[in-house]
């Protein structure tokens, strides 16, 4: 996969192109790119995803300190790249480049940038200044500019129209199963392993704090996980606590991510690591003191390990 901060020497033969934030890169959105794939097979063309860098709420939306996403940047990099696409357009996105009408987007940068030949999109697209660009009146441009458009029908899974805000719906109440079958993949959280108050160190349950390096990261419901850790490419099995450790933290100021990784005591500090979930194993809890805290990481480790087994 070819990844392009710019369209300056954009070259791609035929290309089939599809648009949006791709947040989650969910099953939905996997529809739409299998779809991209037969039509650039078809015509010996090369896929083309067309995503923007803010999300452009983070420019337009006057409550941006609300707007969390599934996916990081670079996250949804390692997404799209397993789909097997040719071409990430990482289109820089702006209040200036917001004015665009749909019309100039479509003609200057698809057909004039890009060279699109054919242009998929999902069931509710809109694009444009004040997204007012629509399937029907892209039809419209298609036949003027000489390009294929196709819009496929919203995907459902158990008679539910699967979209990235369900997702993270789903995500906010510590729903991993629902969040993984509406994803197709596991959900994970991908950041570096900083410093913490090294409290776990004393009671045997040693963790690694992990930062996901970007604030609109939208992490799960507080409470206890079951998970699996990918470091330097070798998967192990853990348990991960998301809150404010009450027991311990007495100034109830942040929210900390920490992961016990299971049957390892290697130095990682500042490495960047994966986190995959598979269960919420319970709440987060207040404990009488540190031994009923260590008795219920023990019972913990054991549910965990009985769930992987």
């Amino acid at each position: 996969m070819k990844v392009h901060t710019d369209l300056n020497n954009f070259s791609a033969k035929n290309p089939v192109v599809t648009i949006g934030t791709f947040d989650g890169v969910h099953l939905g959105h996997k529809k739409v790119i299998k779809r991209i794939q037969e039509l650039a097979k078809a015509v010996n063309g090369e896929t083309v995803i067309f995503t923007f860098y803010p999300h452009p709420r983070l420019v337009l939306d006057t409550n941006q300190a609300e707007l969390r996403l599934i996916n990081t940047l670079e996250e949804k990099k390692i997404l799209l790249e397993a789909t097997g696409i040719d071409h990430l357009v990482i289109y820089p996105f702006t209040k200036e480049f917001s004015k665009l009408s749909y019309t100039d987007f479509v003609e200057k940068i698809l057909v004039g940038k890009i060279g699109m030949k054919s242009l998929v999109v999902g069931y509710d697209h809109k694009f444009g200044h004040k997204r007012k660009g629509t399937y029907e009146d892209l039809k419209v441009y298609a036949d003027k500019l000489n390009f294929n458009i196709e819009q496929l029908e919203v995907l459902n899974v158990d008679a539910i129209d699967i979209s990235s805000t369900k997702i993270r719906q789903a995500l906010s109440q510590g729903d991993i199963e629902t969040t993984n079958k509406y994803l197709g993949h596991r959900y994970f959280i991908k950041g570096i392993v900083v410093d913490g108050k090294k409290i776990g160190h004393e009671i045997g349950f040693p963790t690694a704090n992990i930062d996901p390096q970007e604030s609109y990261k939208l992490v799960p419901k507080d409470g206890v996980y079951a998970v699996k850790v990918e470091i330097d490419e070798v998967m192990y099995t853990g348990m991960l606590n998301i809150g404010f450790r009450p027991t311990v933290n007495h100034q109830m100021d942040n929210r900390s991510i920490e992961v016990n990784i299971f049957d390892f005591d290697e130095n990682i500090y500042y490495k960047n690591i994966s986190i995959y979930f598979y269960k919420r194993i319970r709440n987060e809890q207040m404990f009488k003191g540190i031994d009923a805290l260590k008795e219920q990481l023990i019972k913990d480790k054991e549910t965990v390990l009985e769930l992987f087994k």
